[in-house]
């Protein structure tokens, strides 16, 4: 028996592949959109790929179960709860699939999503692993406020609090110590809030360092889940519905993407969602376009950034990236949305130049945005009199925005503040200069 992990950096994202060695078979869980790697392993391995085990109905990526299943014939199994209208078997608590010498045992967990569920892995007749989606994380929880606009499956927040507060003590902390725990996502994913650098533990382990699981009254337990939890991108509640029906497979669905090679002065339609790197976009860049960069959380900005069915541009300097991007963008089902590819090496517009001396020694007279997340800002003030608006936010507040100064446009990096700044470029009078100082933040 071989458990293999697959990390999908950009989202934070694991999914499994469990190897029966005597039967030559391979048990998925949780795959991503991209079946590829599976598909590889699998023949890499000299094995077939039986069965797909959905955890519950994912909002931050769309998962590859119903291609998987057609294409390989794999059995999908899923909690009732999920109103699955893909084919599947329902797998609830008590419920066992079998291979060779490995069992997997379905135990509903709700609490991030009604139709949580986890999975133990018995092999040769001891408990040896437990796949805890986004019930149980290395150090946290998963959130519960997903899914009260989302899904086949609605609840309240606390409603899904106390179910989590449970879930937990009754069904995942009685298992033995050595229990090796397998969570659904790392560091940084937006379904949970304050996540370890660590891709697996135990259930000791986390008895001993997770806050989530050690003795403290339920309200007090609910509170605390549900303060300060990451904003909720746009797309996460289209995502569940997709991952309810099944995607269509990954090729077929990028197939039908128009590339064409437009000329500099072209004047787009719609947005551009361009991906190269923030000093090529401030050289020259399509009117109307947002800069975000491939390098970089851009599934989560572009479904941040962009509600679902809004129609995009997606625009590369060459046709690998443009193809890196349109399967990324695939990754959060967003690729019916793309109007055409665009591969343009500059554009007819440019960014207003930075200039670093100048503003340290005017400061006063700019208007500056802090698109960092409030709970940042909270921890680290940079300007005073910054206008605080989150990224995810900055479309929807664009009025807030004085329009009687130059804007300075900041974050903690470079990246956040090179979208925005793209983003008001786009939306505010062209007579007005908007810079892009996140790089220079970083000397503060």
């Amino acid at each position: 028996m071989k458990i293999t992990q697959f990390e999908d950096k950009a989202l934070s994202q694991y999914s499994y592949a469990i190897l029966d060695e005597d039967q030559s078979a391979v048990i998925l869980i949780d795959p991503a959109r991209d079946i590829r790697p599976y598909l590889e392993y699998a023949s890499a391995n000299n094995a077939k790929i039986t069965a797909v085990i959905e955890t519950h109905p994912h909002a931050d990526f769309v998962s590859g179960h119903l291609e998987l299943h057609e294409l390989t014939g794999a059995t999908i199994y899923c909690a009732v709860q999920t109103g699955a209208a893909y084919p599947h078997q329902p797998f609830d608590d008590g419920k066992t699939i079998t291979s060779g010498a490995l069992s997997f045992t379905a135990i509903n967990t709700p609490g991030h999503s009604p139709d949580s569920i986890s999975i133990l892995l018995t092999y040769n007749g001891k408990d040896h692993a437990v796949f805890t989606g986004d019930t149980l994380f290395i150090g946290d929880c998963g959130r519960p406020d997903l899914r009260e606009n989302a899904g086949s499956q609605k609840a309240l927040r606390k409603e899904l609090a106390r179910q989590m507060y449970y879930s937990l003590r009754e069904k995942l902390m009685v298992l033995a110590d050595d229990v090796i725990v397998y969570p659904g996502h790392g560091a940084g994913t937006l379904c949970g809030k304050d996540l370890r650098d660590a891709n697996q533990s135990t259930i000791g382990e986390e008895k001993k360092n997770n806050w989530s699981v050690q003795e403290i009254a339920v309200d007090q337990f609910v509170s605390i889940l549900l303060e300060d939890q990451p904003f909720i991108p746009q797309y996460f509640p289209y995502d569940v519905e997709i991952n309810r029906q099944g995607a269509p497979a990954l090729k077929t669905a990028l197939s039908g993407i128009r590339i064409t090679k437009p000329a500099v002065n072209f004047i787009p339609g719609e947005i551009v969602i361009d991906i190269r790197p923030a000093a090529n976009f401030k050289e020259g860049h399509l009117p109307g376009s947002f800069n975000l960069m491939l390098d970089g959380k851009f599934e989560t900005w572009l479904g941040a950034i962009l509600p679902p069915r809004e129609p995009f541009y997606l625009l590369a300097a060459d046709t690998r990236s443009l193809q890196q991007a349109m399967e990324r963008t695939a990754r959060i089902g967003y690729e019916p949305f793309i109007k055409a590819g665009l591969i343009m090496q500059t554009g007819s517009e440019k960014q207003t130049p930075f200039d670093a001396e100048y503003f340290d020694q005017h400061t006063d007279e700019y208007t500056i945005v802090d698109v960092r997340n409030t709970d940042e800002v909270k921890k680290k003030p940079i300007f005073r009199h910054a206008i605080s608006i989150p990224l995810s936010e900055l479309r929807m507040r664009l009025k807030e925005i004085p329009l009687d100064k130059p804007i300075a446009v900041h974050c903690a990096g470079g990246y956040r503040s090179a979208a925005a700044s793209s983003i008001l470029e786009a939306a505010l009078p062209d007579n007005l200069a908007i810079t892009d100082i996140g790089e220079h933040i970083k000397s503060f």
